[in-house]
């Protein structure tokens, strides 16, 4: 699967696109990945469910979305046409359901691939999220290559001893591709009423105080696995896009930083052609995974 561009908008932060239309040129992306989607409506936590904090955010929004039916007869029809790629991400509660959803969406012609969120938790086995072991990570890979027949992006959690591991997981059971990271685990404290901000105590904290962390396990991945690696978490510059391309990339994701420009992403991807000219490279591939260790 080849991009015009390697600057994708993160699942979430974009919502379909539709959304961003009015404020940027959409078809100057080189994807978009939709909102998480799962086999069946989802009305999401209780507000408040995002909180601003230093040099980020945390949300635990969870997954609100009206379903994949919905997607495939409501949305695609407006969406199918936008000139970029347009990805699904998909959520679950358990293998089934991945397949099942993905399967759907499979039959979309102009979904040429979609991003599995294996940071849901598995309702059969406590609420652990799938991509926390190697196993859970498989199980969910496996249940939905059986079913799911284009490009396979599985996005990979933080909040894991050894991300690595689980990486070579998702390889090994067919995954085209994994992006990485997910929102790390967070909470805030409202001192004077002595309670959680959010509605559910934790969430996911995302935005550039999250960079160090994702760029040092893109490096890592990057190194562990042979297939392609998206890395996403904290980019919101031109700078921030070519580090994670020199920890190994080969196309980022960028999102937290749309809430504050909704343009960030095109303005990146035009930086990353200019930082190339500036720097004699004739393509990206000349600075993926070049280091000097």
């Amino acid at each position: 699967m080849s991009f015009k561009n390697p600057v994708l908008t993160a699942s979430g932060t974009f919502g379909y696109g539709l959304e961003f239309a009015d404020l940027v040129s959409l078809d100057e992306l080189g994807g978009i990945i939709v909102k998480g989607t799962t086999l069946y409506p989802r009305e999401g936590n209780d507000y408040p469910r995002m909180a601003e904090t230093a040099q980020g955010m945390l949300n635990c929004v969870g997954l609100q979305n009206k379903g994949v039916d919905y997607f495939c007869q409501h949305i695609y029809p407006q969406v199918k046409d936008i000139d970029t790629h347009i990805i699904v991400n998909v959520s679950g509660s358990s293998p089934d359901d991945y397949a099942e959803c993905a399967a759907r969406v499979d039959g979309l012609e102009k979904i040429p691939a979609i991003e599995l969120n294996i940071s849901c938790p598995n309702v059969k086995q406590g609420g652990m999220a799938f991509g926390v072991t190697p196993e859970g990570a498989a199980s969910v890979v496996r249940a939905v290559r059986r079913r799911y027949n284009k490009t396979l992006i599985v996005k990979l959690s933080p909040n894991v001893t050894d991300i690595a591991d689980i990486a070579k997981a998702c390889e090994g059971e067919g995954a085209d591709s994994v992006s990485l990271i997910n929102t790390l685990m967070g909470m805030a404290i409202d001192i004077e009423r002595r309670k959680p901000v959010l509605s559910i105590a934790t969430g996911g904290l995302s935005g550039p105080a999250v960079k160090p962390v994702a760029l040092r396990m893109v490096w890592q991945v990057a190194k562990a696995v042979k297939i392609p690696v998206i890395g996403l978490g904290g980019i919101s510059s031109t700078e921030d896009a070519i580090a994670f391309f020199m920890a190994g990339a080969t196309a980022i994701e960028i999102g937290t930083a749309n809430f504050i420009d909704p343009t960030v992403s095109v303005k990146v991807a035009k930086g990353i052609n200019q930082w190339l000219d500036n720097h004699g490279c004739k393509s990206i591939q000349e600075i993926i995974g070049a280091i000097n260790e």
